[in-house]
């Protein structure tokens, strides 16, 4: 098999901040997929990788969903819709895609898409029933029988709006049923007759608008979740009324019934819905409810009745009756803690209920795995993070071990990869969070191994270096030795850093600094209940990478200088090659402002005021940016045919997203031929799907690549862009 030229080994990101944008698929194995701006990105939680990226929009995806088999199998095929006003169907092989084929129609973003597989009568084969919710107050439905799509019908509720959606069908039928939850706190229900869908049902009870709606079907029964901003979890039944004359006490209390009728196969049946129970235990919006999947275990078709909501009071709740009354109780509760992070937006069941997951308000991913000693315990689990707005920029460190990125979501990021000693597939993960900030963040440079400065939205530059903690962990998680990263470390290196109240600085924390933590009756009897409670930095070991809120609390840098010369926003950073010089550049509006400062890394004073960027600047760029255009170049040296020759290799990043990558080789003709040969561009699932901020060239002559033994086939680049996505690949110096 020929080895491809250009492979994309790592992708860091996570969902978009809106509702539904997540979905993990049911069947062993399962799939977990989330929108990253307008991507839909396949995430495998075992093998913690991402295993494709589906680009088709042209927007942000805001809602996506698995269409799920009745025999329990892998799913393999989804809906997403987005900004771009259309809905996409993905049908999925071998975890790559396959066909996607485009619903167009709408007239303003999609935020809600439901789908399953129907069967109807006069046609044995099976069609897929889609339907979606837009912001231009419409709901479609679609069918979708091989290539062929057609659109059913489109429910108006004129200046009201369907915030959620969910399908199903009628018990002991093969009637679909539709749910939409609206913003006039009603659930509306439709069922389909005649092959059009009629309004049968208003579900009212909700005091706000309602966020979430669920069929699940539990023996001859079908039961309906709905969440709403009301802080309160409904769920309703529907059953097959009955048709015997039973005669009622007019003293007996009885729930009501909202009932209607369907025809179906020339036979009427009744149906009748009441309000099952009230679920009375969030304190802010629920935003999302959803049944545990129905899996096969040992053969046989397991049917738990749990029910999982996510809210914004930062916690996440798993119900379930119980067991002898049948009332419905709160069996866990599971949440973030600190930060500055306002609550869940969705949640999600694994195929058997084993992990579940919470997509917080800031992007961030929150998995937990149930403990099979004690089914009461769930404990955090490692998953995919990134950026929730663009990224700006990035770097390698010297050594080639590890990356920082920055981004307009207003965090400075560090990736490394996990080692472990029994498996040989090395993953890597977001470590630490170096700085989180008070504006868009906008470029950086290393200046060693574990320091680098920052340059965002303001006029000062920021200097940061690792502390002691940071050290010990990053040896403990990439396997490497602490006495020999330490050697060319300051003894006195800071435990860690915190952020003082109303501060934006990140103050250094030593090991005297370093209080322990009172207990819960101590901060009762000394606590007025007024003051403000600083999250104190607490040092811990880790051996492997860190949960999103240990990440938020304890992997902070102390921040060690600050360079003010600018006038305004800082706008760009960079650093010669042997790290004794900086050069910062700003926005400017005036001329005398259009200038580069040149510093000195070891005192930290200005070293020159260039005005108006005299010529040459050979020292300054390591990048040129240009008319949308990126370009990080690398020098390799390559043995051919046993003549030592200089090849260079460029990595250009396009505006649309596209990686394209050229090499030339220097002569000694004169004059010289400019032999640059296009090698190989990436695919589409390799793609960013917007701008690309930076190309960066890992450094092959760190002591990590020698140790490599892929070292000598594979140079690696990383890349980042306006899709909030950072990419590490790597390129096959035989193949070029």
């Amino acid at each position: 098999m020929v080895a491809p030229v250009l492979e994309t080994s790592h992708v860091f990101c996570c969902p978009n901040r809106v509702r539904g944008v997540l979905n993990w698929s049911s069947g062993p194995r399962g799939l977990l997929a989330f929108g990253t701006s307008c991507s839909v990105v396949l995430y495998d939680p075992l093998k913690r990788v991402v295993v494709t990226n589906l680009n088709g929009h042209t927007a942000r995806v805001n809602c996506i969903q698995w269409i799920c088999k009745q025999d329990g199998s892998p799913s393999t095929e989804l809906v997403s819709g987005g900004s771009d006003n259309q809905v996409i169907h993905w049908e999925i092989e071998d975890n790559q895609l396959l066909k996607a084929v485009h619903l167009q129609g709408h007239e303003g973003p999609v935020y809600a898409v439901h789908a399953v597989y129907q069967r109807r009568t006069s046609d044995p084969a099976l069609c897929t029933l889609i339907v979606s919710a837009a912001a231009d107050s419409a709901v479609r439905l679609w069918s979708k029988k091989g290539p062929e799509v057609m659109c059913l019908q489109t429910l108006n509720f004129g200046n009201g709006f369907a915030l959620a959606l969910c399908l199903s069908f009628l018990p002991n039928t093969d009637v679909p049923i539709l749910a939409c939850g609206n913003d006039d706190c009603r659930i509306h229900i439709f069922a389909q007759q005649n092959d059009q869908f009629q309004k049968v049902l208003s579900l009212c009870g909700h005091e706000d608008w309602i966020r979430g709606v669920e069929w699940a079907a539990f023996g001859r029964d079908l039961f309906l979740a709905s969440c709403s901003q009301d802080c309160l979890i409904r769920i309703w039944k529907l059953y097959i009324k009955s048709t015997s004359l039973e005669t009622q006490d007019d003293d007996n209390i009885r729930l009501k019934e909202n009932t209607f009728t369907i025809e179906n196969e020339s036979v009427k049946i009744a149906f009748a819905v009441t309000l099952e129970t009230v679920l009375a235990g969030h304190e802010n919006w629920v935003n999302a409810v959803h049944w545990q999947p129905v899996f096969y275990k040992d053969g046989v078709l397991q049917q738990p009745v749990r029910l999982l909501s996510a809210s914004m009071d930062k916690t996440m709740i798993l119900w379930a009756p119980d067991e002898e009354s049948g009332v419905w109780l709160e069996q866990v509760r599971v949440g973030e803690v600190g930060g500055n992070t306002l609550g869940f937006y969705d949640c999600q069941f694994n195929e058997d209920g084993s992990m579940i997951i919470a997509h917080a308000f800031h992007g961030a991913l929150h998995l937990w795995k149930q403990n099979t000693v004690n089914p009461r315990e769930w404990t955090p689990e490692i998953v995919i993070s990134g950026h929730f707005d663009g990224v700006q920029d990035l770097v390698w460190d010297p050594e080639g071990e590890f990356i920082i990125t920055v981004g307009t979501d207003q965090t400075t990021r560090l990736f490394a990869p996990w080692k472990r000693k029994d498996q040989s597939q090395v993953t890597w993960h977001e470590i630490a969070r170096p700085q989180i900030h008070g504006y868009d963040l906008k470029c950086l440079a290393m200046i060693n191994r574990f320091q680098f400065v920052s340059g965002a939205d303001e006029k000062v530059l920021r200097v940061f270096s690792a502390p002691r903690n940071f050290v010990e962990n990053f040896c403990a998680i990439t396997g490497q030795s602490l006495n020999h990263v330490l050697c060319n470390q300051d003894s006195d290196l800071p435990e860690g850093a915190t952020v003082p109240a109303l501060g934006l600085s990140n103050k250094a924390v030593f090991q005297g600094d370093i209080a322990s933590q009172p207990s819960d009756e101590e901060e009762l009897l000394t606590s007025t209940g007024f003051e403000y409670q600083q999250v104190a930095f607490q040092p811990s070991i880790l051996t492997e990478p860190p949960t999103e809120d240990h990440l938020l609390q304890n992997t902070l840098w102390p921040e060690v200088q600050k360079l003010y010369g600018h006038g305004y926003e800082i706008f760009c950073v960079t650093c010669n090659s042997s790290k004794t010089l900086l050069a910062s550049a700003c926005k400017a509006a005036k001329k005398e402002h259009a200038a580069i400062i040149l510093w000195n890394t070891t005192s930290w004073k200005q070293s020159q005021f260039l005005v108006f960027l005299p010529s040459p600047t050979k020292l300054l760029l390591c990048t040129v940016e240009l008319f949308g255009l990126v370009i990080g170049v690398l020098t390799a040296s390559i043995s051919s045919l046993g003549v030592e020759t200089k090849r260079y290799v460029v990595a250009v990043g396009l505006e649309c997203g596209k990686i394209c990558l050229y090499t030339w080789k220097k002569t000694d003709q004169v004059p010289e031929i400019n032999d640059w040969t296009h090698c190989v561009e990436t695919s589409q699932s390799q793609s960013h799907t917007l701008a690309i901020r930076k190309l960066c060239w890992k450094n092959c002559s760190g002591k990590t690549e020698q140790k490599e033994a892929e070292g000598a086939e594979w140079l690696h680049f990383a890349s980042c862009g306006e899709d909030h996505t950072v990419k590490i690949h790597r390129v096959n110096k035989c193949a070029l």
